[in-house]
């Protein structure tokens, strides 16, 4: 038997959510915060139907107006961009790092210099680009240089 699902729409009204859930007629209440409204559109299911809080599922839907909405959808782009753009510059560092070490044989002191990054960072990078960590290039055979 599969168990029932509650929708809980949450609106902002004044200073509080207001939370209607369409499968259940007559279910409404509010909460001060977001993170509060599964725990009271729960509870009220659970009081109208007779059953207990633990018996069906609660899925949270909270509804802005378009105003909120096309900002929060701009913010969660710019950092989607964002986090893109951060792992591209790591990627790209890792690159660049193991080709000045071990391609340009320069020294970690040097390439840290180059890249204005201590030469601790520069090992960091090396090591992780030829042991295959993260994201960097597979198969940089050489360790890189001793600093000096």
């Amino acid at each position: 038997m599969s168990r029932l699902n509650y929708t809980a729409v949450c609106r902002r009204v004044g200073d509080w959510w207001a939370i209607d859930v369409p499968e259940a007629h007559g279910v409404h209440t509010q909460a001060r915060r977001l993170e509060q409204a599964e725990a009271m559109a729960r509870d009220a299911v659970a009081l109208l139907r007779s059953v207990p809080q633990d018996s069906f599922d609660v899925t949270v839907e909270p509804h802005l107006d378009h105003e909120a909405e096309r900002t929060l959808a701009a913010s969660v782009e710019a950092t989607r961009r964002a986090r893109e753009a951060a792992e591209t510059a790591s990627r790209l560092q890792r690159e660049a790092a193991t080709a000045l070490v071990t391609r340009y044989r320069l020294t970690v002191r040097d390439t840290g210099m180059l890249m204005h990054v201590s030469p601790q960072r520069v090992s960091q990078l090396t090591h992780s680009a030829a042991h295959g960590d993260g994201d960097g290039p597979s198969g940089a055979a050489t360790a890189p240089r001793k600093a000096g």
